[in-house]
Formats: C-alpha cells, sequence, structure tokens
C-alpha cells in the first residue's frame, strides 16, 4: 500500500530531487551528501521511519527509502575500527543506542532506529529498520533492511526478518506489537505478522504464502498472520501434471485473547494440543 494522500514524509523535498539525478551523482557532491545524511541521521533517531501498518494496508515513505539508496551512491568508503575488528563500507555503524542494551556481538547499522529498553543479542539490525521499545533481538536473529518492528516483540534466536529495500515503493516486512516470532523463523518479502501473534519456530512467512484457519480450511489471506494467533508452518496439497506435492503455508492453529501471548502454559497446551 503506497502512502495515503494525507501522509506527508518528515523528510526534506530534496531528496525527491536528488533522486531524479541520481546516476550523476557521487561522493565528491557535498552538498547532496549533507542533505542525505541529514536524512538518514533522521531515520537513526526514530524520527522518521520507512513505512508504519495503518489499518489492513501499509504506508510506505519513499522518500526515506530514496535518501537510504542515495546514501549508497553518496558515502565513500571508509575503514573503521572497533576494538581488533576492521570494518571497510560506505555505512558506518550506529552509534546512539540512549535505553538499549547493547550486548558484545551485537551489530546495528547506522540508519536503524532501536527504542529505549530494547535489547540487542549478538544479532545485525540493517540501515532503515525499527525496531521499537522493549523488543528483544535474540541470538543470531537478523532485522533486515527497512524491516518494521513494533514494541514488545520477541525475535527469537536465528530469525530471519527480511529486508526490503528496492523498489523505493515496495512494502518491507512488518511485525506489530507484542507479537513473538520463534527461532530459526524466517518472515520475508514485505510479509506482516499482526499484533500480539506468536510464530512457531522454524515457520517461513512470505508475501505470497497462504495463511489457513485450520478450524475451517478457510484461506485467510496470504502473506500476514492476523492480530492475536497462534500460527506455525504447514503444507498443503496440491495436484500437478507430475504427481501431488506439499506446498509450504501457513496454518493459524488458535485465536488467542489479548494478553494471552504472554502466558507461555497457555501457549504451551495449544501447541501440545496439535502434537507439536
Amino acid at each position: 500500500m503506497l502512502a495515503p494522500m494525507t501522509f506527508q514524509s518528515p523528510l526534506s523535498a530534496a531528496i525527491d530531487q536528488l533522486w531524479e539525478r541520481r546516476t550523476d551523482l557521487g561522493p565528491a557532491d557535498a552538498e547532496a551528501r549533507s542533505v542525505v545524511v541529514a536524512a538518514v541521521d533522521q531515520l537513526d533517531q526514530g524520527r522518521a521511519r520507512v513505512a508504519y501498518a495503518e489499518g489492513d494496508g501499509v504506508v510506505v515513505d519513499q522518500r526515506a527509502k530514496r535518501a537510504i539508496l542515495l546514501a549508497f551512491r553518496l558515502l565513500p568508503m571508509a575503514r573503521s575500527q572497533v576494538g581488533d575488528f576492521q570494518h571497510h563500507d560506505r555505512v558506518p555503524l550506529k552509534t546512539s543506542f540512549e535505553g538499549v542494551r547493547v550486548v558484545p556481538g551485537a551489530i546495528a547499522r547506522w540508519g536503524a532506529y532501536v527504542g529505549p529498553g530494547a535489547v540487542l543479542m549478538p544479532s545485525f539490525t540493517n540501515i532503515g529498520a525499527y525496531v521499537g521499545e522493549g523488543t528483544m533481538v535474540d541470538t543470531w536473529a537478523t532485522v533486515g533492511s527497512c524491516a518494521q518492528v513494533g514494541k514488545n516483540v520477541h525475535l527469537s534466536g536465528g530469525v530471519g526478518i527480511g529486508g526490503v529495500l528496492e523498489p523505493p515503493n515496495a512494502v518491507p516486512v512488518v511485525v506489530e506489537d507484542g507479537a513473538l516470532i520463534g527461532s530459526r523463523s524466517m518472515i520475508v518479502e514485505g510479509a506482516r505478522v499482526g499484533q500480539g501473534a506468536v510464530v512457531g519456530a522454524g515457520t517461513i512467512l512470505s508475501a505470497s504464502m497462504p495463511v489457513i484457519d485450520v478450524e475451517t480450511g478457510e484461506e485467510l489471506g496470504r502473506g500476514r498472520i492476523p492480530d492475536w494467533s497462534v500460527a506455525v508452518g504447514g503444507t498443503r496439497h496440491k495436484d500437478f501434471p507430475g504427481g501431488t506435492y506439499g506446498l509450504p503455508c501457513v496454518l493459524v492453529l488458535r485465536r488467542l485473547g489479548p494478553g494471552i501471548r504472554h502466558d507461555k502454559a497457555e501457549l504451551n497446551e495449544i501447541l501440545r494440543e496439535h502434537g507439536i
């Protein structure tokens, strides 16, 4: 979903003008670079963001994505060092972590926002990402470029939240407030996890993947796990000329009441009921 008519980007309109002549720009263009750096600084500080959920859609600030893409053209390669580790990149590491617990081994790039009370275990958060207050990014989890993760979310160990940077109007992955994403799950290609949803370990969700209610057999849509539900990876059979094969899908096992997501005993009972 593109930005509605009422949406107005907080970033400078000069970004759009630079985008129109982007093929002519390079690290020598100091004036253009200062405009882009100021824009990415706003993303880094949480005063602007690439996207946010609104009702059934996602509002995308194309200007924010353009600023990030322009940064890769305008920033020169530079060497940096953290302890014994040396880096050589166009995008520096993030330096602002007010109220955030950052465990050794965690990496976040400049242009990513991480809210107060969040915890970054040894993990990777890419440019343009938004990580809300109180969220846990657990060990070896990845928050991809421009991914939007809400407040009080738990991204368990090894979770991959995919990055979606190009084209500028592409919808990024959105994980809404209070969700729990189980270990080694992958949420990619602009998929969306609803508020308070629980996603079982090893689940893969892409924007085109069917989400099915196991109680009714109804396909609830594609690429979106409903609010306050428990979902796991599954398969569905489909006939092809060469035979019948199982294709991946996501199964909604149960709808939760608000707050039940934090009751581990209740969640374990739901999973045991289905042999998971």
